[in-house]
């Protein structure tokens, strides 16, 4: 067990998010419910939470027993942005316990439970939004070409904070408590927009210039939905949240941002699913296999089907209702298909295993014609 963790890279915490993702999002769909969801988006959430001690335990194991690894991920900028979905598998499955884990564990258990994941995934989001950009500019080597949405990962930690503390308010004594919680998910979600907006044009541009991405990240091009489906998510969740905790003017302020913000972020994100997919079916042409990079077609979607049933809720359009049910069963579809690769990849081994080295181009031969040029 040891040595088969030498190579478990944060990026693991990937499954737990988009697990997650499931039961939450399901949970949330507008609309009439459907007999059973609830049931198997509460047996979900409870294999979320398993697999997250599972990789809590392994990745301690990790630490532990082969720590010059876990320092060369740190120091690796393709790898070291993952620190940020160990915050987000925190969060989500935090959350998850509040809107449907209490189902089988209890209404008790389930606070206990999200007061606890909310705090330590919290803290450690915030650590990562200051460590991981720190490290890039001082400890790693990258050059804007390099840029790929990876990068947003710590960034979005706080969002996904911001976006399931509001849960939390109610449970909180009146006044001072309610408010300093809703308004420090507020300063969350103002945090990780703004960095967001700084680091979206460094991929943008390099997807623009550079073209494709390499075959196994193309997937990662559906990160960006994250940002964008979680502010969504998040400004709904402060209008739910407000009327307990903040005085009438600001309470409905935050109703408004909730469609006049949602709106517009929510058209951009479909353009850029449209976007993205049409890298994905390119890149599948081209030969792309599975890699662990395909869970990034999961957290992110699901984040966009929350959005949307936030913005059902605050605007009573049956379009939006529409389009979180469709969203929800492109998630639930890509669930599915990472899950089952994942597994069979554990089983074989092949997932855990050392990385291969990348090949070695050819040196560049210089050759002179007859005319004396030099090519």
């Amino acid at each position: 067990m040891v040595i088969a963790v030498r190579h478990l890279g944060p990026n693991w915490y990937a499954a737990v998010m988009g697990t997650a993702a499931v039961a939450t999002a399901g949970a949330a769909l507008p609309g009439p419910r459907v007999p059973g969801l609830r049931t198997v988006c509460a047996a979900v959430w409870a294999l979320s939470l398993l697999l997250l001690l599972a990789l809590l335990a392994a990745r301690a194991l990790h630490w532990t027993h082969h720590r010059d690894q876990a320092r060369a991920h740190l120091l690796d900028p393709a790898v070291a942005p993952f620190y940020g979905c160990l915050s987000m598998a925190l969060l989500a499955v935090g959350g998850g316990a509040l809107t449907v884990g209490r189902d089988w564990i209890g209404d008790d258990a389930a606070l206990a439970l999200d007061v606890v994941l909310f705090t330590a995934g919290t803290a450690t989001g915030l650590a990562a939004a200051v460590a991981v950009p720190y490290l890039m500019a001082v400890r790693h080597r990258t050059m804007a070409a390099q840029a790929t949405p990876v990068w947003l990962l710590p960034l979005v930690a706080p969002m996904v904070a911001a976006a399931v503390g509001p849960l939390l308010v109610p449970h909180l004594p009146p006044g001072q408590a309610r408010a300093t919680l809703l308004l420090g998910c507020v300063a969350m979600f103002g945090l990780s927009l703004l960095a967001t907006l700084l680091m979206l044009p460094l991929v943008f541009a390099r997807l623009i210039t550079g073209g494709p991405l390499p075959l196994a990240l193309t997937p990662s091009l559906f990160l960006v939905l994250g940002p964008l489906g979680q502010s969504t998510t998040a400004v709904g969740a402060f209008a739910d949240a407000a009327p307990g905790a903040l005085p009438a003017p600001y309470g409905e302020a935050l109703g408004v941002l909730a469609v006049l913000y949602g709106v517009p972020v929510t058209g951009f994100a479909l353009l850029w699913l449209g976007l993205a997919g049409a890298h994905v079916v390119r890149a599948r042409r081209h030969g792309m296999g599975f890699a662990m990079t395909w869970w990034a077609f999961t957290f992110p979607v699901g984040t966009c089907v929350t959005g949307a049933a936030a913005l059902a809720r605050h605007t009573g359009l049956f379009v939006y209702d529409g389009l979180a049910v469709g969203l929800y069963g492109l998630l639930v579809a890509a669930w599915a298909v990472a899950a089952v690769h994942t597994a069979r990849g554990l089983f074989s081994g092949a997932l855990l295993a050392a990385p291969r080295p990348a090949p070695v181009a050819p040196r560049p031969v210089t050759v002179r014609t007859t005319s004396g040029a030099v090519r």
